[in-house]
């Protein structure tokens, strides 16, 4: 077997610690091609479709990629962003500000964003990390429930670069932080703003991202994690059972997936005289095309159609600086040990850009 080889002015270099901070991922433009490999890469994972291949493959090339593509590039138009994807844009954002904030509190490291599916992918930019001498990397998914269709598919990724390299670094995984204090602090305030902005509606409607019933009865946490999550915002924002709703959003196929669906509940809602709804996806932390498109848009035709007045989405965290610092927070756990806070050495530094000056010609 043939191992990577490192980059040629690695020996000698100042050690770093860096940060992957990790979202799911996104077309690289709002056409039916690159919806097309977006989604080839996304579906094939069998952490995300759990099919045996044999039957899955033929569905997924024969049809799904023949179909889908295009009316998902669609949806992507009526989302997508000047500077590009909503997703990304917000992924790349939150890198810079979570730099940022370690930064002002004296860690010296670098943050990187990356994407589980389309670009910049994981191994791409944990090549990218080793070239700036990060020997150890702390992989921060942007997933705060765990599901093993999202954050263990990050550790698969993860872990299938490092099978290859030759100087693997240290790595510690991020596994879940749905209960931190912190992240559901940013949530509540989020909550309030819009309440002093707009008015409380009857109902507030947490819509999770769905995924299949049979994760739960096979031992997957995210279920529980979301009602969890759920309880203690509505704990933080002094709200009674019968004001806040928990849904599952995203339904893909004709399995049984975690009830009560999103769409559906805001149309019963309706047709049981609930005039006004407010709908946040506390598990997403980035706008997208399932929070902008799905939610702010679909789901608001579904509510007022089925008789209710005012429908109004509550944005993402985003970037938002108490989630950040949240975030930091969440790093700065799993970061102890680590030596983040020593100052690199000038003379150090210089000759080893001097030394990566001399290898790179000699190659």
């Amino acid at each position: 077997m043939t191992f990577r080889p490192e980059p040629p002015y690695v020996h000698g270099q100042t050690e770093q610690v860096g940060i992957l901070l990790v979202n799911l991922g996104t077309p690289d433009a709002p056409t039916a091609p690159a919806l097309r490999r977006y989604l080839a890469e996304f579906l094939s994972d069998p952490r995300v479709v759990e099919i045996p291949r044999l039957a899955w493959l033929p569905i997924l090339h024969g049809i799904i990629l023949n179909t889908r593509p295009a009316k998902s590039a669609a949806k992507y138009a009526t989302v997508w962003m000047p500077e590009g994807s909503p997703l990304a844009v917000w992924t790349a954002r939150q890198a810079g500000a979570l730099q940022a904030d370690l930064t002002a509190r004296g860690h010296r490291l670098i943050v990187r964003p990356a994407m589980r599916y389309g670009q910049p992918s994981i191994p791409s930019v944990l090549d990218a990390m080793r070239a700036e001498g990060v020997t150890r990397v702390l992989v921060l998914p942007l997933y705060p429930q765990y599901a093993s269709a999202t954050t263990a598919s990050v550790g698969d990724k993860v872990n299938e670069w490092a099978r290859d390299a030759r100087r693997v670094p240290e790595l510690r995984f991020v596994g879940e932080y749905h209960d931190d204090p912190g992240y559901i602090g940013a949530l509540a305030a989020r909550v309030q703003e819009h309440w002093a902005a707009h008015g409380r509606a009857e109902r507030l409607v947490l819509s999770f991202h769905g995924v299949p019933h049979r994760t739960l009865l096979l031992g997957d946490p995210y279920h529980c994690q979301c009602h969890k999550t759920a309880r203690l915002l509505g704990e933080r924002l002094g709200m009674g059972r019968d004001e806040l709703m928990i849904t599952f959003q995203s339904r893909f196929g004709k399995a049984r997936w975690l009830e009560p669906y999103t769409e559906p509940t805001l149309r019963e809602l309706a047709a049981k005289g609930v005039k006004r709804v407010d709908v946040m996806c506390p598990g997403f932390v980035s706008d997208c095309l399932e929070t902008l498109e799905e939610i702010a848009e679909e789901a608001h035709e579904a509510f007022l159609e089925a008789g209710g007045e005012e429908f109004r989405y509550i944005d993402c965290l985003n970037a938002r600086p108490d989630w950040i610092s949240a975030l930091a927070g969440v790093a700065e756990r799993h970061l102890q040990g680590w030596d983040t806070h020593s100052a690199p050495d000038a003379a150090a530094l210089q000759a080893q850009r001097e030394r990566a000056v001399a290898l790179g010609a000699a190659a």
